[in-house]
């Protein structure tokens, strides 16, 4: 029997040069630029807890910008930066083009800390980063992968929004494979976290007829998506299924598909940082 897994993998703090810094008096001014709540379950509760902590009656003055584009994130944080915010709090969409923002943000005294993604900049030009570990998502997830022991591994790979840190993460330990020569890659997508786009992506390999027994979705929404397009043909999956579905993210509806064996495998991260960040303040 094949059994089932979930992973947790929580938000750590990665402390760089921290300072002592007390509130100001009045308001304190917060900058978020993060992807949209629509994005994911993930992200809508990772949205919520932003607003909730940063909150008017928390003595802070929230401005936000949602988008998955990386252009309008980093306008966006230019603006946050001409607007004389205290601190900047930034979930980048991809992990590079962000050094001359975060160097114009230390010229201006303001503050940086990088939540839920890494990006590829110097240590100096951030506090702190409050982030999950997601090459290590990756690497959990691949392992529990090998160790079902299949006689051939034919996936499905649905990555989400390419470039982000999340992305990359998720799909590095899964290229070794390709090029391993351990697993065989039917297809390698992206459908930038969106449950339709996934289902698309797995109706397209079911009717080409090609043989798969393992999707591997770069979150929830993703898989539900594919698992869809698994339902519609009357192909079954989860526990003792044909197909093994795996997903990540932080949704209790996939725990339930879980414990239903609908599913074999759910990498769970924190979406809860912004308690801690403004400990850190």
């Amino acid at each position: 029997m094949r059994k089932f897994r979930v992973l947790f993998v929580l938000a750590v703090v990665c402390a760089l040069a921290l300072c002592a810094c007390g509130k100001k008096d009045g308001k304190i001014k917060v900058g978020v630029v993060n992807n949209p709540p629509s994005e994911s379950g993930y992200r809508q509760a990772n949205v919520e807890d932003m607003e909730k902590v940063f909150s008017a009656e928390n003595g802070y003055e929230l401005k936000t910008f949602y988008s998955i584009k990386n252009d309008e994130q980093l306008q966006a944080a230019k603006d946050f930066i001409n607007e004389g915010v205290d601190y900047l709090l930034i979930s980048a969409a991809e992990t590079t083009g962000w050094d001359a923002v975060l160097k114009d943000a230390k010229k201006a005294g303001i503050k940086v800390f990088l939540f839920d993604r890494m990006i590829d900049v110097s240590e100096d030009l951030y506090k702190a980063a409050v982030v999950s570990d997601m090459a290590k998502e990756g690497e959990t997830a691949v392992k529990w992968l090998l160790d079902q022991n299949l006689s051939e591994y034919k996936v499905i790979h649905i990555q989400g929004a390419m470039g982000s840190d999340a992305q990359i993460g998720r799909t590095g330990a899964l290229d070794a494979q390709f090029s391993s020569g351990k697993m065989t890659k039917v297809v390698q997508q992206t459908a930038t976290w969106d449950e339709n786009e996934a289902k698309k992506i797995v109706e397209t390999v079911i009717n080409s007829k090609e043989d798969f027994n393992v999707i591997y979705a770069e979150n929830d929404g993703m898989a539900k998506g594919a698992v869809a397009a698994l339902d519609a043909a009357g192909i079954t999956h989860g526990v003792n299924g044909k197909v093994i579905v795996m997903g990540f993210d932080c949704n209790k509806w996939a725990l339930r598909e879980l414990k239903a064996g609908n599913w074999n495998y759910d990498g769970q991260c924190s979406p809860f940082q912004a308690q801690i960040i403004s400990d850190i303040f």
